[in-house]
């Protein structure tokens, strides 16, 4: 009896040493576990892009960021094929903040506002390889936008993708880059003079958005400043007889804007005072700001007596059928163009030159005579 009692007692001290071994070794792993829960962020190997990818590389890698989704797959046969990747740049020398795991955590209320805590995270980065840029960048004014408030306006990655960037882009290119945010505006740069011709024949004589606009230093084309300096904007190309004389077109515009009463007035404002706007109007009140036609265009065309009153008649509303009659439409005068001109023009050209002549003349006779009358006065 006392035997078979010596052996339960054994079996049942066994059972209780196994529980309370399975016990302390559930107890070792949760407290194992917790401790990598609550411990510092495991590091990421420095330059190791494939461990960055071992995540970013899955399809469909998507957050959610307020009621919209973000895709966070990068693909790294693009990466390596691009500017950065053919620089060897690695993830972590732009993305400094997600060298360790968990990666910090980045605004979610919007895809745009998730865009842009990435940025305000990055920007450094960019600024350290691509120092003028981010410099002429910081007086533009989409900078000047995002620093106001407004999230919307271009940020580094919304014109150049750092994953998949191939260099500067053309400048047709980036005409479709400035589309994405300024539909409107491209759709009628498209359908003008320089769009048709850059976009559809590839002309590199025509101005793109950045040849008016600038690339990084973009200045708020709605100050005063920038509207007083269009007529020099424009001169860039069309006083360039490089350019213009392969489409017959003249070079003295600028002269003759400037000549008369309205480019003179502006003229005076942007020397003198360029931050105060002149209701003056300047190249693109006539011509148009992107939808700018041939001038001979039967529908806007300013060649066209009828195409030009309505632009007269935006500042003189009271401009009758022969007010356009009184510009001369860029041109000198000659034989062929306002004659009239021309020859009042030449008239003068003797005329005056005779008149102040023949009055120098008369004075300077008059003051021999009255010097020989008085040395001969004072002879005797």
């Amino acid at each position: 009896m006392r035997r078979c009692f010596d052996r339960a007692e054994r079996k049942h001290a066994r059972i209780i040493l196994l529980t309370l071994g399975l016990i302390l070794l559930f107890a070792a792993l949760a407290s194992q576990a917790a401790g990598r829960a609550h411990a510092s962020p495991s590091p990421v190997p420095p330059s190791d892009n494939d461990s960055c990818l071992f995540c970013h590389s899955e399809p469909d890698m998507i957050i959610e960021a307020g009621a919209e989704q973000v895709l966070l797959t990068i693909d790294g046969d693009k990466f390596n094929a691009s500017a950065h990747g053919q620089e060897q740049v690695a993830c972590l020398d732009c993305h400094v903040a997600n060298s360790k795991f968990p990666h910090p955590t980045y605004d979610k209320s919007s895809p745009r506002e998730f865009s842009y805590s990435i940025y305000t995270a990055t920007k450094a980065t960019c600024k350290a390889c691509h120092a003028d840029e981010a410099q002429s960048a910081m007086s533009g004014v989409h900078e000047q936008t995002l620093d106001a408030g407004n999230h919307n306006a271009a940020m580094c990655a919304d014109c150049h993708n750092p994953h998949y960037a191939k260099g500067a882009a053309e400048r047709a290119e980036a005409t479709e880059v400035c589309a994405r945010c300024h539909s409107e505006i491209a759709a009628q740069y498209k359908a003008s003079v320089h769009g048709k011709a850059l976009l559809t024949e590839a002309n590199p004589d025509v101005p793109a958005c950045v040849d008016c606009h600038g690339g990084h230093s973009i200045e708020d084309p709605r100050t005063a400043e920038f509207r007083n300096h269009i007529p020099g904007l424009c001169a860039q190309c069309h006083t360039d007889a490089s350019i213009m004389d392969k489409y017959d077109l003249s070079t003295n515009v600028l002269d003759t804007y400037v000549a008369d009463y309205h480019g003179t007035t502006v003229t005076l404002f942007e020397s003198n005072t360029p931050r105060l706007a002149t209701n003056k109007p300047v190249c693109t009140d006539c011509h148009g700001t992107h939808t700018i036609s041939k001038t001979d265009d039967p529908q806007s065309g300013i060649a066209l007596k009828e195409n030009l009153l309505v632009k007269c008649q935006r500042c003189h509303p009271d401009a009758t059928a022969n007010f356009p009659d009184a510009w001369m439409s860029h041109y000198d005068a000659s034989p062929q163009n306002f004659p009239l001109v021309y020859y009042v023009n030449l008239f003068y050209k003797f005329f005056i030159p005779a008149v102040i002549g023949g009055m120098l003349v008369f004075v300077i006779t008059d003051i021999l005579r009255r010097i020989l009358n008085r040395l001969k006065g004072g002879a005797h």
